[in-house]
């Protein structure tokens, strides 16, 4: 018989790791090629684990909720034939040499050290901090304990360094904290969001009180887990500020309306308005480039591509933002063949993890549940959001030169938040003004 080790398989460029959160087979199932042997998930999407071979399983190494890295063994699959695995597996475990122990204990610390959740810190760390910290093996406790510089006493990933060097030098964490304690302590402007702290912690103690034993109490699920946690954390990170304009797109859905079954039957994909409108964002983000960036502390971070993400709502309820890599370079039809298969995807719980990364900049369909207009929440690290509002007949004052008269337009909102910090109203009007124009200029002579 052979040991087979089933690893963690890598889910894309910037997944590193994954939370265990269910196992579908037990120790002693029969297991068959390609069949599913756990789920896991990552901080967007849910997949399972398929083993590549046939066998039993014998051994599983982490169990539910624990956290893996990509490319860690998770279980063993004995499979029938020689078994040179097993014996491989057997001279790792007992080293011939004291040398060969101490290599051993030394990555043994190391692997359980790595994988930090920094999910149960009441602090933010920005995705390069934590990084930095799961690479230097720094605990959470440490991270807690390291004295920002950025704002509101945020660690920039400076601050990590140098804890980092400071460690290494054998310098202690009193010398470096005193100074930076009388910097930080005449700050005023954090005291409005500690302030807020005790009062979220008194709403959610109270939610599990009953007061005529006829309520339901239900515990959130861990995606609205990690959703809950990304807009607080959004909402105390960003200055948010909105901009809202309304737009002609009578031509777009006449254009629509004589082109769609054609579209479809040329093409096999339906032609909904949401391509049409990614279409315009892609072009106005290369119009305002200052608009695709994130922020890392005290610096911000351009991006050089356009990597639209589109809010997606689950069936469950939930919602999940897959990513059109290269948003600029799609002409309508690949845009629309791009939003659809995410759509359907995310419908069927079947994204990828490498679906939902890399975003630059997001988009929102308000208008699918009827909304005129929203104020929706900016998807960190990025610096903006816009919201689609419905489209609706109005009554509009039209101007031509033999005068102005009363007619029926079809009209929408669009609502763009933007974080203050970086992006000032003249770049976040100008922007979703830009996308109004290439809208309402729209060709409606213009082949798919």
């Amino acid at each position: 018989m052979a040991r087979f080790e089933l690893k963690l398989p890598k889910m894309g460029e910037s997944v590193a790791e994954a939370t265990i959160t269910n196992w579908l087979k037990e120790v002693g199932d029969r297991i068959e090629a390609d069949e599913a042997v756990l789920e896991i998930a990552t901080d967007k999407v849910d997949s399972e684990v398929p083993s590549e071979v046939s066998g039993v399983l014998v051994e599983q190494l982490f169990g539910k909720d624990d956290l893996v890295q990509v490319g860690q063994t998770i279980a063993i699959i004995e499979t029938e034939g020689d078994a040179p695995a097993e014996t491989k597996v057997e001279e790792a475990v007992i080293p011939a040499t004291a040398v060969e122990i101490e290599k051993t204990i030394e990555a043994v610390k190391e692997t359980v050290s790595a994988p930090q959740d920094f999910a149960s810190s009441d602090k933010f760390f920005s995705p390069l901090v934590k990084n930095i910290a799961k690479e230097e093996g720094i605990s959470i406790a440490e991270l807690d304990s390291i004295k920002g510089s950025g704002k509101d006493g945020r660690v920039t990933k400076e601050d990590i360094l140098k804890y980092i060097e400071d460690r290494k030098s054998g310098v202690t964490a009193p010398v470096a904290a005193e100074p930076v304690k009388e910097v930080v302590e005449p700050v005023k402007v954090a005291e409005p969001i500690k302030a807020v702290e005790p009062m979220v912690q008194k709403s959610h103690q109270a939610v599990p009180v009953s007061v005529n034993g006829g309520d339901e109490i239900i515990e959130m699920d861990r995606m609205r887990k990690l959703i809950s946690g990304y807009m607080v954390a959004s909402v105390q990170t960003s200055a948010h500020v909105q901009s809202f304009i309304e737009v002609d797109v009578t031509n777009i859905v006449k254009w629509r309306d004589k082109v769609k079954t054609a579209f479809e039957k040329r093409e096999g994909e339906k032609l909904t308005f949401t391509p049409i409108m990614m279409e315009a964002v892609a072009k106005a983000l290369k119009d305002f480039p200052g608009m695709n960036i994130s922020v890392d502390g005290e610096y911000i971070i351009k991006k050089k591509n356009i990597n639209l993400g589109m809010a997606a709502a689950l069936p469950n309820g939930n919602l999940i933002v897959p990513v059109i890599k290269n948003a600029d370079q799609l002409n309508l039809v690949g845009m629309a063949k791009a939003v659809n298969d995410l759509g359907n995807r995310a419908k069927a719980g079947k994204l990828k993890p490498d679906d939902t990364q890399g975003g630059t900049y997001t988009v929102t369909n308000v208008g699918t549940f009827g909304s005129v207009f929203g104020t929706p929440i900016i998807n960190q690290p990025q610096v903006g959001i816009l919201a689609l509002g419905a489209i609706r007949k109005v009554p509009a004052v039209i101007e031509t030169p033999e005068g102005d008269f009363i007619g029926i337009r079809q009209k929408m909102f669009l609502s763009h938040s933007y974080d203050h910090r970086v992006v000032d109203g003249a770049l976040g009007g100008s922007f979703v003004k830009r996308v109004a124009e290439y809208l309402e200029a729209f060709d409606v002579d213009r082949d798919f």
